[in-house]
């Protein structure tokens, strides 16, 4: 049976829902998983439920991580926030790492895994980091915009098996002080970390670019989303047969 992955929820505050790009659903599904999307809620009763179902976890991008929620002073620059988001993925995440269950963040879904596990963030690179790359791309987003070097003897690097990959890159935040137990995987040529992953972990990653839009015209993207679903079914596979 294909695995089941829950995929934390966007939120527009304006209309006052919750919703899903349908990059996310379909990649995951050309690889073979069954895309679950799950609640925006922080009642843990309500995720453990869910939870239960999955096989893993996909952070999606979306709004600004709270400064609050990495030590820091929520500066004029800062995005929108949401909190109930924040605090259901830091309730979804502790369950997976405790359950070794795969882990996969896209943009927004990169810069929450290195806060929840104790590193910072810009909260505008523009105004605190500038640089001629571009990381703010206008659309088409399936296109790559700029390049970054994956580092050798990294996960990254063992899915793709290259030294260097073109992302489509849409972002005004990023990783300051990487989280102690993340390992950077890869880098855009300001130095800026694009990748990152828990070594400890049968599958916890992140990465700055979006697989969503990218995967129909790049075989990276689906490589990605491949290692990641395979990550999930063997999961799947492990607690299938703890039960019998």
């Amino acid at each position: 049976m294909r695995p089941t992955i829950g995929l934390t929820p966007l939120y527009d505050e304006e209309k006052q829902s919750f919703w899903m790009l349908p990059g996310y659903v379909e990649i995951l599904e050309q690889c073979g998983a069954a895309p679950m999307i799950l609640p925006l809620t922080a009642n843990t009763e309500v995720l453990e439920a869910c939870f239960a179902l999955c096989d893993g976890l996909l952070l999606t991008g979306g709004q600004d991580v709270a400064p609050s929620f990495y030590g820091a002073e929520m500066q004029e620059t800062c995005g929108a926030v949401c909190p109930s988001r924040d605090a259901m993925e830091a309730e979804l995440l502790r369950r997976a790492l405790a359950m070794n269950c795969p882990v996969l963040g896209v943009c927004r879904g990169l810069q929450f895994l290195n806060a929840a596990l104790g590193g910072t963030l810009y909260q505008d690179l523009p105004t605190e980091r500038r640089s001629t790359v571009e990381h703010h791309m206008a659309p088409p987003y399936d296109r790559a915009v700029h390049k970054v070097t994956v580092v050798a003897d990294t996960l990254l690097s063992e899915i793709l098996q290259k030294k260097e990959l073109g992302v489509n890159s849409y972002h005004h935040q990023g990783i300051s002080k990487l989280a102690p137990a993340l390992r950077e995987m890869a880098h855009a040529a300001d130095g800026l970390i694009e990748a990152a992953y828990l070594p400890e972990k049968r599958f916890v990653a992140g990465v700055q670019w979006h697989p969503e839009f990218a995967f129909r015209k790049d075989p990276d993207s689906v490589k990605l989303a491949q290692a990641f679903v395979n990550a999930c079914a063997e999961n799947r596979q492990k607690k299938y047969c703890s039960r019998y």
